[in-house]
């Protein structure tokens, strides 16, 4: 699975956005900030080294064969629009996967189309 997925980032180098390493965990200060938990991982609060906020999803162990991190990263790194959050970055160490994208100070958009009563 981490061939797959390493060989699918290297012939995508050109599309991709930051590759980060071993800095996930330093930019979430040790994951203390977590934003919210959907059905592939959690999602934390980070901040990148110029300063900027980011919200960093740490995915779960893929059932896939790494599929879904490869389509999520190809995907969502290739849209820029303004009404979709921007991928920024993303991790792939061995079983470490984590997608770095722009934050969102408002919150995610499902609380404003479902909001709690």
């Amino acid at each position: 699975m981490y061939v797959l997925i390493e060989e699918f980032l290297q012939s995508h180098n050109n599309l991709m956005p930051i590759r980060y390493y071993s800095d996930i965990k330093k930019m979430t200060r040790g994951f203390k900030d977590k934003l919210g938990e959907g059905g592939y991982g959690s999602v934390y609060k980070g901040t990148l080294r110029s300063g900027r906020f980011v919200a960093i999803k740490m995915l779960g162990k893929s059932k896939a064969n790494g599929q879904d991190f490869i389509n999520k990263a190809g995907t969502i790194g290739r849209i820029h629009h303004v009404n979709v959050v921007q991928l920024i970055g993303y991790c792939a160490e061995g079983s470490k996967r984590a997608l770095v994208y722009e934050f969102m100070s408002n919150g995610s958009l499902d609380k404003h189309i479902f909001p709690k009563e």
